[in-house]
């Protein structure tokens, strides 16, 4: 349980915190073009806990609940205690049946607590159609103080299969600059990242898709979660962006003055 401060030092420290987190977000670089980020998404190389990827890339793409004014639901259930969150979705591709889209994430949490109770954050991918129908929910991953993460507890039944098939937490504060003022922290049991674990699936239809990734902190806004992703390919093939640059520093940016004047106001009573 957190002890009440002194609203004056709560405000500076929640202030700093935020700030802190608009810096490390800040110097990462922007999702690769044609990537639609709804609330605070970049690319890294290796940082932290997290390593670079199987796939041998010099970095990878990241969503964070770090400093995002959005909301972020997985698709298919009713909002309830969700608070904000970030998605990020690659391009729209062709791909024929039976074609195989595969890609590798790591999740990353400093709120623990977890078996689908109070603070329990969780993160997703899910399969769209270029009508922006859900196709496929790929997985689905909560904090657990002990056991598999995924599927997520109380979160609808994935259909990718993972390797490892089983994903546990690594414990403790995670070292991630995604998650700002809360890297290195820890919130109760079930904090920490999975390492890098593979996703596959078999695309049954013939049509146009796009992958969609999220995050959503649960309650409320405290102690962040993120997700990195890496290795997207459809057939073998890397998902090929379109040339338009997407100008996601400067959205970044724009959140994460948000999230500071959020910040201001906000006050960090027992949970």
């Amino acid at each position: 349980m957190k002890t009440s401060l002194p609203v004056a030092i709560i405000r500076f420290t929640t202030l700093g915190l935020a700030l802190f987190g608009l810096a490390g977000i800040s110097l990462a670089d922007p999702i690769p073009s044609g990537w639609t980020c709804s609330g605070s998404c970049g690319s890294l190389g290796a940082n932290g806990v997290v390593t670079l990827s199987p796939t041998g890339n010099s970095s990878y793409e990241y969503i964070t609940t770090n400093g995002s004014s959005s909301t972020a639901v997985v698709p298919g259930v009713t909002k309830t205690s969700e608070t904000n969150g970030s998605t990020l979705a690659t391009p729209v591709f062709s791909a024929t049946s039976g074609t195989a889209l595969n890609f590798y994430f790591n999740f990353v949490t400093s709120d623990g607590a977890g078996g689908g109770t109070t603070y329990a954050d969780y993160g997703w991918a899910e399969l769209f159609n270029s009508s922006n129908d859900p196709v496929a929910l790929l997985f689905t991953g909560r904090t657990e103080p002990t056991g598999s993460i995924v599927p997520g507890s109380g979160l609808p039944t994935p259909v990718a299969t993972l390797t490892p098939s089983s994903v546990p937490i690594i414990g403790g504060g995670p070292d991630w600059s995604p998650l700002g003022g809360y890297s290195g922290s820890c919130f109760g049991p079930g904090c920490g990242y999975t390492g890098w674990v593979l996703s596959s699936y078999t695309i049954p239809t013939a049509g146009n898709y796009y992958l969609e990734f999220g995050v959503t902190n649960w309650i409320d806004q405290l102690y962040d979660t993120g997700m990195a992703i890496d290795g997207v390919t459809v057939g073998g093939v890397p998902v090929t962006p379109p040339s338009t640059p997407e100008p996601s520093t400067l959205a970044l940016f724009g959140t994460g003055l948000i999230a500071i004047a959020g910040a201001a106001r906000k006050k960090f009573g027992s949970r």
